[in-house]
């Protein structure tokens, strides 16, 4: 499929998808959404993408929404909006694949939650981070309000949404937002090592695994370990359980088919 507002390239297995907006700071409008929603069909269907990377072009990740858009909406339109959004930001979080974002600059409301979509996050420096959205009089719409406490708690959410501030890469990753800072000319670079270091692994062990911990967030104790439980029965019985442990005893790398 072609796209006019992303870059959407794969090479070897990796797929990276770039908001391509650089005079906007690549806000989130709805014909952006739109194409991101497509990119993620694509994403979950295609055999040869084993793991994505997300960024954006010129010196925004993602800087929110589209103001132009969102100051015309009435409450059934911008209901209507959020739940597209928050559709097109779990469909990517559930694809089954490793989703790592590659924050080169600002990642604010809506790009902020893009990020958190996004299994993990490796940032530029430079990368800063915020749900401002309280300074337009709404409140985040894309997953801000349920995602932000998972990562980082509710008192830093509860700060960081009502406050509307802006914070650097490095708080970010204090709190536990990012999952690595790098300096802004090696970001791709890491951010790919750091994905195929995934994608050597079993793909169905990472589904499953990505799985279970989104599932598990949300039930008890109890009701998560019959899940892991359930996921480690059913990787008993696939071929790359058997290749991995192979290997390892013949002292190899496997070579995972994901059957």
């Amino acid at each position: 499929m072609s796209y006019e507002l992303i870059l959407f390239e794969v090479n070897d297995h990796i797929a990276t998808l770039t908001i391509n907006r650089p005079d906007k700071l690549n806000a989130l409008n709805d014909a952006v959404m739109a194409e991101l929603s497509s990119a993620v069909d694509e994403i979950t269907a295609r055999d040869d993408i084993a793991g994505v990377i997300v960024t954006g072009a010129g010196k925004a990740f993602v800087a929110g929404a589209d103001i132009g858009e969102l100051s015309k909406q009435g409450p059934f339109d911008g209901k209507a909006r959020s739940v597209r959004g928050q559709n097109v930001l779990r469909r990517l979080e559930t694809c089954g694949k490793p989703v790592i974002a590659a924050v080169n600059g600002f990642a604010l409301g809506g790009g902020c939650e893009l990020a958190m979509a996004c299994h993990l996050r490796v940032a530029s420096e430079k990368a800063k981070f915020g749900q401002p959205e309280v300074k337009l009089g709404i409140c985040p719409g894309f997953g801000g309000t349920q995602r932000l406490p998972r990562l980082v708690g509710k008192g830093r959410a509860l700060d960081l949404i009502m406050s509307g501030r802006m914070i650097g890469a490095d708080e970010a990753f204090q709190m536990g937002l990012v999952n690595k800072v790098v300096p802004p000319d090696e970001l791709l670079q890491e951010t790919e090592k750091m994905l195929r270091s995934i994608v050597a692994m079993g793909p169905l062990a990472i589904r499953l695994s990505i799985e279970a911990i989104d599932s598990g967030c949300d039930m008890s104790l109890d009701e998560g370990l019959l899940l892991e439980a359930n996921h480690f029965g059913l990787l008993a019985a696939t071929d790359d359980m058997r290749e991995g442990m192979g290997a390892f005893l013949e002292k190899r790398d496997p070579e995972f088919t994901g059957k």
